[in-house]
């Protein structure tokens, strides 16, 4: 199986913790030149710092604020005057919880700024370096809920739903100059987001968020939660040649926890 991304080069948002920095690591470790993009830089660099390097690649960082999308279209913009990528990792934190009746038309419009339209300012600035290098993987890490709407998640549910139809349309564009589109979705992981999320249902509720914690793995078939490099095995797949013919597809890395097929 050929899962060799030597002289590959990839941008990884979101990448400076959780299932984007566990990715961020797979891509680095099967040979990928692998530039981080998150709007912390202090945290970019230390994150840059510890990425392997088998095929002496030299990794970088991109500086952008994922709720203003004029600062990610700038900061791609820089980055593709110097460089063409072959792997894009759309990945960025969910809106917050909560009915989506109760939700304000501005929570929505946040939301499909920060997923939808950052990701298509993206793939827009690296779609023709793809075709010119003729390899491209674009890979958007969503959630099971374009599956399953999952509760209490209405804005995340409603935006989610937008990137997958967004991601299936540009699989259909793109396929031609084999470039591959295609979204994991992971079910619940072991990250920052998901311990405040316990955390807050925990308050919500008046128990220990060790009991939330204990529920949510219960409903999981194999009766835990996943951990990021769980997903991020899932994401480097995608990108490698071994995935060339998957096309279009989301592929759930949860568990067993949606119950459709």
């Amino acid at each position: 199986m050929d899962l060799n991304l030597n002289g590959k080069v990839a941008v990884v948002c979101g990448s400076t913790q959780g299932i984007g920095y566990a990715a961020a690591l797979e891509l680095a470790q099967l040979g990928a030149r692998v530039f981080l993009m998150a709007r912390n830089e202090d945290k970019l660099k230390e994150a840059v710092a510890t990425l392997p390097s088998p095929s002496g690649a030299e990794h970088g960082y991109l500086v952008a604020d994922f709720a203003h999308p004029t600062s990610v279209e700038e900061c791609i913009k820089g980055f593709t005057t110097k460089h063409k990528a072959n792997i894009l990792i759309n990945n960025t934190g969910g809106p917050n919880p909560g009915p989506a009746i109760d939700s304000d038309i501005e929570s929505f419009r946040m939301a499909f700024n920060s997923h939808l339209i950052n990701n298509h300012i993206l793939a827009q600035a690296l779609v023709p370096g793809m075709k010119e290098l003729g390899y491209g993987r674009i890979i958007n890490v969503i959630s099971t809920s374009v599956k399953q709407p999952l509760p209490n998640l209405g804005v995340s549910n409603t935006i989610r739903g937008a990137v997958a139809s967004w991601s299936k349309t540009l699989a259909m564009e793109l396929g031609a100059f084999n470039i591959t589109v295609n979204n994991v979705l992971p079910g619940a992981t072991e990250t920052g987001r998901l311990d405040q999320i316990i955390k807050n249902k925990a308050a919500k509720v008046g128990v220990q968020s060790e009991d939330v914690r204990h529920e949510m793995a219960n409903e999981v078939p194999m009766k835990r939660l996943g951990q990021p490099q769980e997903i991020a095995a899932a994401i480097a797949f995608l990108a490698s040649p071994a995935a060339s013919y998957i096309n279009g597809i989301n592929v759930p890395v949860d568990g067993g926890r949606t119950l459709c097929l």
